[in-house]
């Protein structure tokens, strides 16, 4: 792991995303002269070097995000080639290495800004300033370690990059067992939140991110190594967090829910508690947000790029929505939650937020687009062929092509280049957790302040056509987060936390999920779904350690020990 461990002291930033700075920023060479004594000296210099870590750090990670969060969790179709949606993930899988890789390099990064803060920011320096950026490279390291331990179970916790790489000790560092990286993790968040601010920056962590995190944190912790039941003490612990962001904070959910997922309304929208912010640099590689040609189908952009035309929400999701891709054409859609066309493109939606230059492409009768001036119409199949084998297309996360962009925003776009932020955690996330931690152990609850965090992200969902819930179960929230959350790598994670405690009910979910695809031809007919379901195993649930990483370490193959807590904030 030494290659994750060694992360330069030197900050070098440029190329790399410096949220709130000028292009010249972001546009000059590279200038390695800087060293540390130098830099942390002012509150700009301190906010500059947290920078990296609201985007490049994790740019390795994104690839991946969506293959483990959604793509696991079947709310995503790969087929039956892919080994994320088959439960065939070996140590050699490609993107494990990669989104492995930069978890560490996230968290050696946060070392080392949380390091040089302490011990080399002058007293002269504001001392909110100085509290800030503390609390934020804390969170952002409290995040890559929430993805290492529901990813990998027991991994190694780094307090100091610097006095690892000084023992000569990185190549034979053990894992520490799964309960002190809990421990760990909430001991930072609790340190985060009383060092940050209650409002920050547009589109920076405040006090109320850290909340909401650790309100998740708790929420997860409060199942491992249970057995049928949660503990009740960190239950009580997450909706004490949670509750401070659905009633303390101020922050109200979004009302339109598209809105959250824009370019001009979403990237800084004060739902988002914690976002990657990318920056597309013409040049550059690494600091922009590529997802969106994962996802979205060619030609949608007019740049080459999309790949979703070969994959595509899947049937389970869809089911969930209460859609059904046979049924073609727009009076066959489900539009009472409004969720669903922000998520997922169906045969008959017209967007006219998309294509609206009408320029993007050719008029085409075998293409699967009728062009218009002011919008696109999605039709499944092409009239010859299919577009995507599960009848549907994603929107979450598609920009569309430069028109689309510059109506929205003036940042640069071009081949998987786009400046879309991708949301880690949202409020709408934060009400759910409430509810849940709210209704623990039982069967079901009927108490008022679940029902309301409940009720205020499906009435956003469902408008005037919302009926509140009078009572609410396990299930009615764990499907709830499905569709709030499709996309936006969080479901497998839901499905962990279950397997803490329950690991047969979170097999069996798993394995009851439609994975298949459609036969056919939507315009001569028939249609017919060619059924699929994979059944994971224990081992299913603890992603491996890369191949790379053992032959450097075996020891990671040990037994995890414990940890010295004694070693926190040395």
């Amino acid at each position: 792991m030494k290659k994750y461990f060694k992360f330069s002291k030197v900050i070098a930033l440029a190329g790399v995303l410096a949220l709130g700075c000028s292009d010249d920023f972001l546009n000059r060479p590279p200038e390695d002269s800087y060293v540390v004594d130098e830099w942390y000296q002012t509150a700009e210099q301190l906010q500059l070097a947290v920078n990296p870590l609201y985007g490049g750090v994790w740019f390795d990670y994104q690839r991946s995000w969506l293959n483990i969060g959604d793509v696991m969790a079947g709310t995503y179709h790969k087929g039956d080639q892919d080994a994320f949606y088959t439960f065939s993930i070996n140590q050699a899988t490609q993107g494990l290495t990669d989104a492995y890789a930069s978890l560490w390099m996230a968290v050696a990064y946060s070392n080392s800004v949380v390091e040089n803060i302490r011990l080399k920011t002058p007293a002269s320096v504001d001392a909110t300033a100085k509290n800030t950026a503390l609390g934020e490279a804390l969170v952002w390291k409290s995040m890559a370690y929430f993805y290492l331990v529901r990813g990998w179970g027991a991994v190694p916790i780094i307090e100091s990059n610097t006095a690892l790489i000084t023992s000569g000790e990185a190549n034979s560092v053990y894992r520490n067992k799964t309960e002190d990286v809990y421990e760990y993790i909430v001991r930072m968040l609790t340190e985060a939140s009383e060092l940050l601010p209650a409002a920050n920056e547009s589109g920076r962590i405040n006090k109320y991110s850290a909340y909401g995190l650790l309100a998740k944190v708790y929420l997860t912790r409060s199942g491992f190594g249970q057995s049928g039941s949660r503990k009740q003490e960190d239950l009580d612990k997450a909706k004490e967090f949670a509750g401070k962001v659905v009633n303390e904070s101020g922050i109200i959910l979004e009302p339109e829910f598209s809105n959250l997922l824009t370019m001009d309304k979403g990237n800084r929208n004060p739902e988002n508690l914690i976002s990657w912010h990318w920056r597309a640099i013409k040049d550059g590689w690494g600091t922009q947000n590529a997802i969106p040609a994962d996802l979205t189908v060619a030609q949608v952009t007019g740049f080459g790029d999309g790949w979703g035309t070969w994959t595509g929400p899947s049937i389970y999701l869809q089911r969930l929505f209460g859609e059904n891709a046979e049924l073609t054409g727009a009076a066959n859609r489900v539009n009472d939650d409004k969720r669903r066309k922000a998520t997922i493109m169906m045969d008959g939606d017209f967007y006219n937020d998309l294509n609206r230059d009408g320029k993007s492409f050719a008029d085409n009768p075998a293409s699967p687009y009728e062009v218009s001036n002011k919008g696109l119409k999605v039709f499944w199949d092409a009239k010859e062929v299919f577009a995507s084998p599960t009848g549907a297309w994603a929107r979450k996360h598609v920009v569309g092509n430069k028109g689309d962009n510059d109506a929205q925003s003036s940042e640069f776009i071009d081949f998987m280049r786009t400046s879309l932020s991708s949301h880690i955690l949202r409020a709408a996330d934060v009400y759910l957790v409430y509810a849940e931690a709210i209704l623990g152990n039982a069967g079901s609850t009927a108490d008022g302040e679940a029902l309301k965090a409940y009720n205020a992200v499906r009435a956003r969902a469902f408008g005037d056509a919302h009926v509140p819930a009078t009572s609410i179960t396990f299930d009615d929230i764990f499907d709830e987060r499905t569709r709030e959350l499709a996309f936006e790598g969080d479901k497998w994670f839901d499905y962990v936390r279950l397997y803490y405690y329950k690991p047969e009910e979170a097999i069996s979910k798993l394995s009851n999920q439609e994975r298949g695809y459609y036969s056919g031809n939507a315009d001569k007919g028939p249609i017919a779904l060619v059924s699929k379901n994979y059944a994971p195993q224990d081992n299913d649930f603890f992603l491996p350690i890369p191949e790379v990483d053992i032959l450097k370490n075996p020891n990671l193959l040990k037994d995890p020990v414990s940890y010295d807590f004694s070693q926190m904030g040395e």
